[in-house]
């Protein structure tokens, strides 16, 4: 989809027409060259628009680069900046012409930028001792400069606009992007001074020869690039619905989840169960079962065409719909509407399962800005269609925390099970055991007091209090105990607990809403925690409550390596450090509690 142009856009694009017309009248861009030089002008011209439609497309994602810009730096090398200028307008043109179906704002931003290019590097060119019309190979000093201003050129003027566009985002021009970018131009630079050499020994010939050599190589590298994508697809693909395979559409959603991330855009996820279908593999065999998932299979490849959706066999019976820049109200119009269309497509067998009729059973859960990865987003819509499943079935449910709710013996169960973990530490560190004990604790009685948490995210906080530090018993127990502060390596290995806890918790799937809070509450407001720097809201909601009481109960216990506070020296630590160490809002409230609750008894202890 054309992007529509703000108005500071068009002032941007008018801007460096304005200068690009500046730059035609200096460099003699709008002079009528003879007769002669007319032919070879066109023969050019000829020359860009077949590059440009043959361009070099490399392997593995298909990056893509035009030789056309060889052609402006050779004629500009050899024959100065007026007929590269002419080229470059005709061509524009012409361009102009057949591809009407662009937009016209994009043809003069082409034009505007290519001609602002030319003249920046010609005039480099000339300033770095370059000669117009021989090509010296002894000194290619005054070419790399005139390249290198091409590049930045071209790049500070695609960056401006997209500035203008508001569409950049943090890593759209990353060092990687860059260097891709910087290595296609070097190989510009050296097919230019090739097509410079061809042209000063054989004019025509020479410019048939390299079009005609650098047509062979894209189609070349089109024909490698197919094969590559045949091999990809067969690596990617599930072999019996032809859709995306379990493996690609993690990858897929790692990806777009980052992306979607950064560019602040919505990301849904859905996944889909057939009904009822051991049944029916079992009354019309695995044969006819498999035929059921393809006809599935072809039925979601048809809905989602058209969309940018990536649709998946996730495993077994169970399938995928990731759909981009897509609200989770929108995505069950559309889930909900496809479900009605296949409880009316008539498969055979199907009339002898309970709903008489093909049905799904699907959640949907949509990308919220505390999530830090993809799993999480998993882990919801996972949760949403175990609840579609317990609605009975046949019916889309989106991701509801006040749903999701454990009930009290599930609660109770993953209680005992995460003390037996946690009592490991009596035998190498009292004091974490201690810790985690006293952090459950405020965490149970703080938690009951926030009217913002629903009963499954007080749970949570909970569990994850008492078992947010189990990476410690990774921790060789010399450090742990350690008098005096730590040297820098061994603090290296103490941050390392978060990480290695969230890999023991995650050892059991059942744990999974624990892993923010076990991997990120040392995590800062201010984007200076560890282990992922990340900020603000960019933190689970849960992690930020637990870091306030984690750090709460270090700074008020006898440590090791640090002196203790009293409760009141810890609250105005707490206070102080609000925006910068700790979420604001819950800080206050986290004060406000242990004033109301914890102050008064801690006052009544000293008196005595």
């Amino acid at each position: 989809m054309t992007p529509i142009l703000k108005w500071q856009g068009k002032v941007y694009l008018f801007l460096i027409f304005f200068i690009s017309l500046i730059t035609f009248v200096v460099g003699d861009g709008f002079s009528i060259p003879s007769l002669k030089d007319w032919v070879f002008v066109y023969f050019l011209v000829a020359a860009v628009l077949l590059l440009s439609y043959f361009s070099v497309h490399l392997p593995p994602k298909d990056n893509s680069f035009s030789m056309d810009s060889a052609i402006y730096l050779a004629v500009m090398f050899l024959y100065g900046i007026s007929l590269a200028l002419k080229v470059l307008l005709i061509s524009i043109l012409v361009e102009f012409l057949y591809k009407r179906k662009m937009a016209w704002w994009k043809h003069l931003f082409n034009l505007s930028m290519y001609s602002l290019m030319i003249a920046g590097a010609f005039y480099s060119f000339l300033y770095f001792g370059g000669q117009i019309g021989e090509i010296k190979t002894d000194y290619l000093f005054p070419y790399m400069v005139s390249l290198l201003v091409y590049f930045l050129i071209n790049i500070s003027l695609i960056f401006m606009f997209f500035v203008f566009l508001e569409r950049v985002y943090k890593g759209a021009f990353n060092f990687g992007v860059l260097f891709e970018a910087m290595v296609s131009y070097c190989v510009t630079l050296i097919l230019s001074l090739v097509l410079a050499i061809l042209l000063d020994k054989e004019r025509y010939f020479g410019l048939f020869l390299f079009t005609v050599l650098v047509i062979i190589l894209s189609v070349v590298f089109r024909k490698f690039i197919v094969l590559y994508e045949l091999v990809s697809n067969r690596a990617n693909k599930d072999h019996l619905t032809g859709l995306y395979n379990h493996g690609f559409f993690k990858e897929a959603l790692k990806e777009q989840f980052s992306d979607c991330k950064l560019l602040k855009q919505p990301l849904t996820l859905a996944f889909l169960d057939l009904d009822d279908f051991k049944k029916y593999n079992d009354r019309n065999g695995h044969l006819q079962g498999d035929r059921l998932l393809t006809f599935f299979g072809k039925l979601l490849q048809k809905a989602v065409g058209g969309t940018n959706f990536t649709v998946a066999r996730y495993g077994g019976e169970e399938f995928a719909i990731l759909m981009p820049n897509t609200t989770k109200e929108d995505a069950y119009a559309f889930l909900n509407r496809l479900r009605k269309e296949v409880n009316d497509t008539y498969f055979e067998g199907v009339e002898h399962i309970p709903y008489r009729c093909l049905s799904f059973s699907c959640g949907i859960a949509e990308m919220e800005k505390d999530m830090y990865e993809s799993e999480e987003l998993i882990h919801r819509a996972d949760q949403a269609l175990y609840y579609a499943k317990a609605q009975g079935k046949n019916n889309v449910q989106l991701y509801d925390k006040h749903n999701m709710c454990l009930d009290e013996i599930k609660f109770k169960q993953d209680l005992e099970a995460l003390e037996q973990q946690v009592k490991f530490f009596l035998s190498k560190d009292v004091y974490t055991y201690r810790h985690s004990k006293r952090v459950f604790k405020y965490a149970l009685e703080f938690g009951s007091r926030l009217d913002e948490l629903t009963d499954h995210e007080r749970q949570t906080l909970i569990l994850g209090a008492l078992i947010h530090d189990i990476g410690k018993i990774e921790v060789p127990r010399d450090i742990l105990n350690k008098r005096g502060k730590l040297e820098k390596h061994e603090w290296e290995i103490i941050k390392k607990h978060v990480t290695w806890g969230r890999e023991i918790v995650a050892a059991e799937k059942r744990f999974d809403d624990l892993l923010p809070l076990v991997e990120l509450h040392h995590e800062r407001y201010d984007g200076k925690g560890y282990p992922y720097g990340l900020k603000g809201e960019e933190i689970p909601k849960l992690a930020r409550i637990l870091c306030i009481i984690d750090s709460f109960d270090a700074m008020t216990t006898e440590r090791p390596y640090q002196p203790t506070k009293t409760f009141e020296e810890a609250l105005e630590e707490i206070e102080r450090c609000a925006g910068t160490q700790f979420d604001p809002v819950y800080a206050a409230k986290f004060i406000a509690f242990v004033r109301e609750h914890y102050l008064p008894l801690a006052e009544m202890q000293q008196l005595n």
